[in-house]
């Protein structure tokens, strides 16, 4: 019998043209070790070419609390140990942030430490009315890490999320929602099935066009009007020139869905 330990962390699933990637850690709260890290980075890099979107779920009450502490405490140098898992988790999130499809993540339960740098990095997140979601590090008496401090400071502006980290703080799913953290509040029961039709109706849309819009969204906030302009220029005249823009076109013309997955 294969022990918990051994059992693979990530799980993947090709769903049409949606590439569904799921943390199975569930005994221990989809906690981040070295071999998530690993398989996680693995499961993004071997998305097979035709997949329109990725969806990140994880299985059991809780999404992912975060790095695994037990494992700090048994290691000689924790400072190297942690330090390594950092930059290992850390490509993860740059893979996200950069996936040349959109992502979508469901979480449930409990959302913690880097596992809100996980979430923060997807495109759309689906959040469970029930969810938590606590950056927890001061608990422990360390800083943040796996982008959980720019996505919570983009979300939740300086003053909030420094009150939120230095106090221990928690959010529940509605402040995460209000504050722009997650996108989507659903019944606890409904997240993963909302997580995947959502997926699949981007995988449906013109996802080229999507990642150029993902890139103007998250440059704003660092740019002037007028480097936002001139980008916002320069990227729908490669959408209008896409086959995506010409089937949009198309189709609006001819007063049809267009078929974005035809149009490459």
């Amino acid at each position: 019998m294969t022990s918990a330990q051994d059992r693979p962390r990530v799980l993947t699933e090709l769903d049409g043209d949606v590439w569904r990637i799921t943390l199975d850690r569930p005994e221990a709260g989809n906690a981040l070790d070295p071999a998530m890290a690993e398989q996680l980075t693995a499961a993004l890099h071997a998305r097979p070419g035709q997949t329109r979107a990725v969806l990140l779920l994880g299985n059991g009450e809780r999404f992912c609390v975060g790095g695994d502490v037990q494992g700090f405490a048994g290691v000689d140098d924790p400072g190297a140990y942690v330090g390594q898992l950092a930059h290992d988790w850390h490509e993860v999130v740059r893979l996200l942030l950069y996936c040349p499809v959109p992502v979508v993540a469901g979480v449930q339960g409990a959302v913690a430490g880097a596992g809100v740098g996980l979430m923060g990095a997807c495109d759309v997140v689906v959040c469970a009315r029930s969810t938590k979601i606590r950056p927890a590090y001061g608990a422990i008496g360390f800083s943040p890490d796996g982008g959980t401090s720019w996505a919570l400071t983009r979300a939740l502006g300086a003053p909030r999320t420094l009150e939120l980290m230095l106090t221990n703080g928690a959010l529940t799913a509605a402040e995460a929602h209000m504050f722009g953290l997650v996108a989507r509040l659903v019944e606890d029961e409904e997240v993963h099935r909302a997580a995947i039709a959502l997926a699949h109706t981007m995988a449906a849309g013109p996802v080229r066009a999507m990642v150029r819009t993902r890139a103007l969204v998250r440059k704003a906030a660092i740019r002037t009007l007028d480097q936002q302009l001139d980008d916002e220029a320069r990227l729908i005249a490669e959408s209008a020139a896409d086959p995506e823009g010409r089937e949009g076109v198309r189709a609006f013309v001819e007063r049809r869905q267009p078929d974005f997955r035809g149009a490459v």
